[in-house]
């Protein structure tokens, strides 16, 4: 009780003594490791590493700040792509759950019976392909945290067994007769205006305030812009280093365009417009033409220009320019590399992930 970690009686027997001080030098060891660890992970994953110039987003960064000193449900809500489970993350990093897991599901991409076994586990043979039993993840994020995403798209049904859960803090896995209690800290996130879901009768509303015990929005992108050149050159920074390049800013007409785009996509579709210009970029600065990238349409989004998205035409165009450095290189990658300025693995992954052959 104490914290001792053995006992010895006496006469003191030698081999034992030298056994019990190394577990305890290797017991300490571990701790002292799993503290650096820890203190890594907040500081390249926590709320100090989350960009944060508009007061918009430092009264996130703060209220976030004060939920992870609680144990109350968390429910955060924003557009796509607007870093809603880097939030959640961060609460649990700051969180006194930080040694237990950070359990995150996207509550969209189950129908729901498997979402259902998925979260609340299964009994051996309640249903075909149930070859055994299975904890769910409430279950396994005991000690920890359980970031529920999409929460807004699962069913009314699905919703009345979530909140007996929520109310009672005990499972009851699919198939079996005996509840199951369960030690995890709820954060829930949409992208739904949940209200708006319970005012139209297809959200429950005493699931809405079990969960928005300590409500979050985080703002678009567009109401934040001041946010928007440092998070980029936050992420040149990581680019530069992830795709061996040394660009050193962008030109001007670049800095316009960033503040004067509408970032429907928010902090996503930031963060990889980047990426393009870092891997596409012929000298020491990113251009507006690796963003936009050509005068005129490349062949494949030329018929879809006016409906398309901005990622869509700029898929398109980076295909094109690949293709483009292929050829001229007569289908020598090596040298294909050389002329778009990328490591030869950064033009492999745009290959592969375009299903891009070798040209000619």
């Amino acid at each position: 009780k104490e914290g001792a970690l053995d006992y010895l009686t006496k006469p003191i027997d030698n081999d034992r003594l030298r056994r019990v001080v190394a577990q305890a030098v290797e017991r300490g060891r571990l701790a002292r490791e799993n503290r650096y660890l820890r203190a890594q992970l907040r500081h390249e994953h926590g709320l100090d590493a989350i960009v944060a110039v508009s007061d918009g987003m430092r009264a996130v960064l703060d209220l976030a700040r004060r939920a992870a000193a609680s144990r109350s449900t968390v429910l955060i809500s924003g557009e796509s792509g607007t870093g809603k489970e880097l939030i959640a993350r961060a609460i649990h990093l700051h969180s006194g759950r930080v040694g237990g897991p950070f359990v995150a599901v996207n509550c969209r991409a189950f129908a729901e019976g498997v979402l259902e076994s998925e979260l609340f586990g299964h009994i051996k043979g309640s249903f075909t392909g149930a070859t055994r039993d299975r904890r769910g993840l409430f279950e396994r994020a005991s000690g920890g945290s359980l970031f529920l995403d999409e929460i807004g798209e699962v069913t009314l049904g699905f919703q009345a067994k979530l909140l007996r859960v929520l109310q009672e803090r005990e499972v009851l896995p699919v198939g079996g007769e005996r509840p199951r209690s369960f030690d995890a800290r709820v954060i829930a996130a949409t992208n739904r205006k949940l209200r708006d879901e319970v005012a139209g009768g297809r959200f429950r509303e005493d699931l809405f305030f079990r969960l928005a015990v300590i409500p979050i929005r985080i703002p678009p992108l567009r109401e934040r812009r001041a946010d928007v050149l440092p998070l980029a050159r936050a992420f040149l920074a990581r680019m530069n280093a992830e795709h061996g390049r040394a660009l050193v800013g962008w030109e001007p007409e670049v800095e316009r365009w960033l503040l004067a785009h509408d970032w429907p996509g928010n902090v996503r579709e930031l963060e990889n417009t980047l990426e393009r210009g870092v891997v596409l970029a012929r000298g020491e600065r990113i251009a507006l033409a690796d963003l936009i990238l050509s005068e005129r349409p490349p062949a494949a989004s030329r018929r879809d220009a006016a409906h398309g998205t901005l990622q869509e035409y700029l898929d398109a165009a980076t295909v094109e320019r690949v293709r483009e450095a292929l050829r001229e290189a007569d289908g020598v990658r090596v040298e294909a590399a050389r002329a778009l300025g990328i490591e030869r693995t950064t033009l492999y992954r745009i290959m592969r992930r375009f299903g891009i052959v070798g040209e000619p």
